[in-house]
């Protein structure tokens, strides 16, 4: 390869490198979003470039039938797969990109057996690969249903857990020191394999915003290693910055479910809301119809809406535009306010109201909100529990003690959209049912809100 060449790949790296920080960067925020996603994939495309060029690329063809095989699948999934799958969407993602750096770690290790450094960050790399590999599948499992979402647990789990990736790391570190026998490398994989698994089994459906970031965070750190391996500077930074960036989202969602990151790294937080009873007391409540809704909403001066899961599973997003629109022709002021586990992972709920163009300036978090529904003459709950429950700020028995929440019951008025009284994910009564403002509007989400427009003109 000519000098020349040589400077044009390392300016291609350059520039990934920069397009994926800003990419980042821009994609923490709503308004800039769309920029983000062009700028990530502006910058990958010079970092498939770059790599083309480079001089350990002796021919093309099976790159270019690599090329075409995973166009073929990501195409289909990015359009056929429905907004409220975005959840499903990710977790694919990241088993795929996860497999793949186990994959080019695996070839790397056979290609030229090593010890050291290098083997460090190639075992590093492979347990990290694969283990994200599994646990992003049996999330993809969870998230689709095709498994159970309830959180799988048994007696010991956690000192089986524990056992076998100590186990795990045992090879890793013989295979570090000195060349080790044929059989300890397939075992290594075969123990991540299975780790990733066991590391999901026992969490909830419910509890996956914090899995989907932990995943980013794993798949991300196995790509920096993988550039450690192959001295790659741009593997380096971009996995980098992936890696933190999950783990800075996985402690924000830890901190705003009340949980322990320890114990989302062991895999074992699923239990506590395994051992909650799934009861709804016998208590009054007080129900309404879609006309009695549209009646105190037509009424009202400020309206705010807090979405769910709920609204999630039955596609109700763009009925709510309707809704939104229809009050703000009636002068009412409708702000949305989004609890940061909302959804299946984050930022769910803010990707499915922005598929229905409701503009990113009435979507607000929960700390910038909170303080609002005290003067808010209704809150509009669509198919979120937990995120409500009063129970959180004083009963020191519950679940959710200690869970920030949505001040939703600080609201003259709560209206509440939901199937049935069945409970949230964490099994337990909600205590804002029952309050004497709160009216039960039973029925599916997208069916109830499209029937509260039509009654709103006869509401005057």
């Amino acid at each position: 390869m000519t000098e020349a060449a040589g400077g044009v790949w390392q300016a291609a790296y350059i520039v990934a490198a920069l397009s994926i920080v800003l990419s980042i960067k821009w994609l923490s925020s709503p308004v800039t979003a769309r920029r983000g996603v062009f700028a990530g994939e502006f910058g990958l495309l010079f970092a498939i470039i770059g790599t083309l060029l480079r001089q350990e690329v002796l021919s093309y063809e099976w790159i270019l039938v690599a090329m075409a095989v995973g166009a073929a699948i990501g195409a289909p999934l990015a359009y056929l797969m429905p907004m409220t799958a975005v959840p499903q969407l990710t977790a694919l993602s990241h088993a795929f990109g996860a497999f793949a750096a186990a994959l080019v770690g695996t070839a790397e290790y056979y290609r030229e057996p090593a010890t050291g450094f290098k083997m460090t960050a190639l075992a590093i790399e492979i347990v990290l690969g694969y283990l994200t590999t599994t646990a992003s599948v049996m999330a993809f499992g969870k998230l689709q249903e095709i498994i159970p979402t309830r959180p799988m647990t048994y007696r010991g789990q956690n000192v089986v857990n524990l056992s076998l990736f100590a186990f795990a790391l045992a090879l890793g570190g013989w295979m570090i020191y000195q060349p080790a026998p044929n059989w300890v490398f397939p075992a290594f994989v075969g123990l991540a394999l299975l780790f990733g698994v066991l590391l999901i089994m026992p969490i909830g459906g419910g509890d996956m915003p914090t899995v989907i970031a932990l995943l980013n965070s794993y798949a991300g750190a196995a790509c920096c290693a993988m550039g450690f391996a192959l001295e790659n500077r741009l593997l380096i930074i971009a996995g980098a910055v992936n890696a933190s960036s999950g783990f800075i989202l996985s402690v924000i969602m830890c901190k705003a479910m009340n949980r322990s990151f320890t114990n989302v790294l062991f895999g074992a937080f699923g239990q506590v809301q395994a051992g909650a009873a799934a009861k709804t007391a016998a208590k009054p409540v007080k129900s309404a119809t879609a006309e009695d809704a549209a009646q105190v909403l037509a009424s009202a001066r400020k309206v705010i809406i807090v979405p769910g899961y709920g609204m999630a599973v039955a596609q109700a997003q763009h009925k709510l535009r309707e809704l939104t629109d229809a009050l703000t022709k009636r002068g009412v002021d409708v702000e949305f306010a989004i609890h940061p586990v909302a959804g299946r992972m984050p930022g769910h709920m803010n990707v499915l109201l922005a598929e229905a163009d409701i503009p990113y300036d009435r979507l607000h978090e929960m700390e910038d909100i909170n303080p609002d529904f005290a003067e808010a003459d209704v809150a509009l709950v669509i198919g979120a529990n937990d995120v409500v429950n009063p129970a959180a700020r004083h009963d020191t028995t519950s679940p959710i003690y200690g869970m920030p929440i949505l001040d939703v019951d600080k609201a003259q008025t709560v209206m509440v959209i939901k199937r049935s009284m069945n409970p949230g994910f964490a099994g337990i009564d909600n205590e804002l049912y029952y309050m004497d403002r709160t009216l039960m509007l039973f029925g599916d989400a997208k069916s109830f809100v499209g029937e509260i427009v039509k009654a709103l003109p006869a509401a005057g």
